[in-house]
């Protein structure tokens, strides 16, 4: 068999719970895609921020590693850059013969020269094109149903922000199909002598959450389950997670119904764009020699723990993020338990094509776990991800092993969750004299990942004001 196509599609902001098995999203075609392939309930994303997480994904590096540490377009231009020294996952393609082609939001650096990180054909989408991706839909005032749209107010001083709303524009006449235009184009026109990468990207389901009426009245907004964790009092969590709570305050349940509504509906949008690509790919012949990949940069809030957007917080609903794999030598119809970073995509697409590896400590490639899951998923059981604030800088560091989640703050106290007993992750069992040797446990394998990737800012904290850690860098207990 000659080497495989990829289909790489990235939604934003799309958390994995949407596609659990109980979950109230109508989503037909990733759940058609998961079907005939492997869907991975517990991938993750190494920092919940947009250009961190898919500078990771590009590189497969952590984001202290290849620099970029939150959205590209609030630093200076000598900060906060994406170190141009390390190589991407498309360039190996490339030198493995494929053509590579890049449609939708790029958000990863701000020269938007795609060609210098692999990708020959491109139509990236910037941040002066998000904000007008952001607008369609609205137009005008009379563009949005009054009755089923909210602006966040207030404090004063701060911009009226639109938060949700219902909109009678369709789908096609909004930037959420854009991707997928220029992304149909290229497939239609892909060489038949040698293999290809298309990667469509998507500014949905993320904010601001303006979904088509259609879409919206699929859901019975009265019947919408709200989060067990919305009233999170936070007892016995960082006080910054208290704070970061205010800001929603006064959403009214039936108002995060509303949310939930609109974020779901963008979801099924979002569905409905993966939907079109698989049938270009069934009317060109191409879908039984191509890979297609359906994942997420990071997950959304939307009223868990009483927080909306995706930039505070350690919790599941913004670092677990879908991942669905279909293709020749995939596996069909499975579930796993395996965790899977965002980034370990980079050394899994360029071991699937074939292509020259990039070895790095930060990833692993995963190829083996999605064609024999049963054999490789004990392989998989833990994960690591680390977070550095997002305008406001703070330290945070996450390690997963099984059902067990630890969260060094090097802000506040730390956290510790029981995954299974505690899945909306409401008590804090941290300081629980009977986890004490877990806490260190973890912490020392934290220490081990920070030394394993070089991440030199926390391993050179043993000055006497930063120990706050159950155990230090030595990992001497």
């Amino acid at each position: 068999m000659s080497a495989p196509n990829i289909l790489l599609f990235i939604a934003d902001g799309l958390r994995g719970q949407a596609l659990a098995p109980d979950s109230q999203v109508v989503a037909p075609n990733v759940r058609a895609l998961a079907a005939g392939g492997i869907q991975v309930d517990n991938a993750y994303t190494p920092l919940p921020t947009c250009s961190p997480a898919r500078a990771s994904l590009m590189t497969g590096l952590l984001p202290h590693n290849h620099g970029v540490l939150q959205v590209e377009h609030v630093a200076d231009a000598d900060q906060c850059v994406l170190r141009v020294d390390k190589p991407h996952w498309a360039q190996r393609l490339q030198g493995a013969g494929y053509q590579t082609g890049y449609f939708g939001k790029w958000h990863i650096e701000r020269s938007l020269k795609l060609a210098d990180f692999g990708w020959e054909v491109g139509e990236p989408l910037g941040q002066e094109a998000h904000r007008k991706s952001s607008e369609q839909g609205m137009g005008s005032e009379s563009a949005l149903d009054p009755e089923l749209s909210r602006y966040h107010q207030g404090p004063p001083g701060y911009n009226d922000t639109l938060h949700y709303g219902v909109t009678d524009v369709p789908p096609e006449e909004r930037g959420i199909s854009a991707p997928t235009d220029a992304a149909i184009a290229y497939l239609k026109d892909a060489p038949s002598d040698r293999p290809w990468c298309c990667v469509a990207s998507y500014y949905e389901p993320n904010e601001a959450m303006i979904v088509g009426r259609e879409a919206y009245e699929r859901y019975d907004v009265d019947r919408l389950r709200l989060p067990a964790n919305l009233r999170d009092d936070f007892a016995d969590r960082p006080n910054l997670y208290k704070r970061q709570q205010q800001i929603f305050a006064d959403l009214s349940d039936d108002e995060w119904r509303q949310a939930l509504a609109c974020y779901y509906g963008r979801i099924t949008e979002i569905d409905a764009q993966l939907g079109r690509l698989l049938r270009v790919l069934d009317e060109t012949g191409a879908r039984e020699n191509t890979i297609v990949v359906f994942t997420a940069d990071h997950g959304k809030y939307v009223g868990s723990h009483g927080f909306e957007a995706h930039n505070v917080g350690p919790f599941e609903e913004i670092y677990n993020i879908p991942l669905v794999v279909a293709g020749p030598g995939i596996a069909s119809n499975v579930r796993t338990n395996a965790r899977i970073g965002l980034h370990d995509l980079c050394p899994t697409l360029i071991e699937l094509a074939g292509a020259e590896p990039i070895d790095v400590p930060d990833s692993r490639s995963c190829s083996e776990l999605l064609r024999d899951p049963a054999v490789n998923e004990q392989a998989f059981d833990s994960g690591y991800a680390e977070y550095h604030g997002t305008r406001f800088p703070l330290a945070q560091r996450i390690y997963w092993q099984g059902d067990w989640k630890f969260v060094f703050n090097g802000f506040d106290f730390d956290e510790l969750y029981n995954l299974a007993a505690d899945p909306a992750e409401m008590r804090n069992l941290a300081g629980d004299p009977e986890q004490a040797d877990r806490v260190r446990s973890m912490m020392s394998e934290i220490w081990t990942r920070l030394e394993n990737t070089g991440d030199r800012a926390l391993l050179n904290s043993h000055y006497y004001s930063m120990r706050f850690a159950a155990v230090g860098p030595n990992k001497t207990p």
